[in-house]
């Protein structure tokens, strides 16, 4: 196991864990970000993080995709169980169906390498302002989707009184549609209040993980549907 030090920032910045088997890249981030600011931790593979998950409490992961033993996707897919931190993928793999299956993994975001240090500063402190700002027209009573109910204030959705675990992603996303039911909603406009990168089709694969979490049948939505050419609409009951 990994035994680099958590460098010594402010007790209140936000804390990121860094992860990746390439001992110059991993040491090189942690003085990037803790020079801009973040408390960071480092680990060299998915099985040293997921030991460092156990004791310590983080507000993103940085994670790379191609390691050795369990890859970051693998990873990530199976921390989307229990786990809502969010996480942010680096790849070398710029391919369209590579960055998609990152995101359907359960990733916030993914950037490719090689990649400029000020834009992965970029997109962690958009992932962190998505993440920790307290999201706008929260309805405060529980919105009944089908089977589902969601909690706006809370963003949780439950179904007969359990949890189902949501990213901080698809939990804004409901909380936008919520507050707006019966509304069509654009992909510009659904990137922008989410923070969703708006290049490519991340916002697509953002609406298929939710259609799996709360449509009976997702191929064929009854609840969050598309309207053609404009964008998306919740009709919850």
């Amino acid at each position: 196991m990994s035994v680099e030090k958590t460098q010594a920032i402010d007790g209140e910045a936000p804390h990121i864990m860094v992860v990746d088997d390439d001992d110059r890249l991993r040491k090189l981030l942690r003085r990037y970000l803790s020079e801009n600011g973040y408390r960071v931790t480092t680990a060299q593979s998915a099985a040293d993080a997921e030991a460092k998950l156990r004791g310590l409490t983080f507000d993103l992961l940085v994670l790379d995709v191609m390691m050795p033993g369990e890859n970051g996707v693998d990873f990530t897919h199976r921390l989307r169980q229990s786990l809502p931190v969010p996480i942010l993928l680096l790849t070398a793999m710029g391919e369209a169906e590579d960055r998609i299956a990152g995101l359907e993994s359960g990733a916030d975001d993914y950037l490719t390498k090689p990649f400029e240090p000020r834009e992965l500063l970029l997109r962690i402190a958009t992932i962190l302002r998505r993440t920790q700002a307290v999201p706008p027209l929260v309805v405060e009573t529980a919105v009944r989707i089908g089977a589902f109910e969601f909690h706006p204030a809370r963003g949780e959705l439950t179904r007969e009184g359990e949890s189902v675990r949501l990213t901080h992603t698809e939990a804004q996303l409901l909380i936008l549609f919520v507050s707006q039911p019966g509304v069509t909603l654009s992909r510009d406009e659904l990137c922008r209040q989410s923070g969703i990168d708006a290049g490519g089709r991340a916002i697509d694969v953002q609406i298929t993980r939710l259609r799996r979490k709360i449509e009976a049948d997702p191929r064929s939505p009854r609840y969050l549907c598309t309207v053609w050419g404009e964008g998306y609409a919740l009709r919850p009951d």
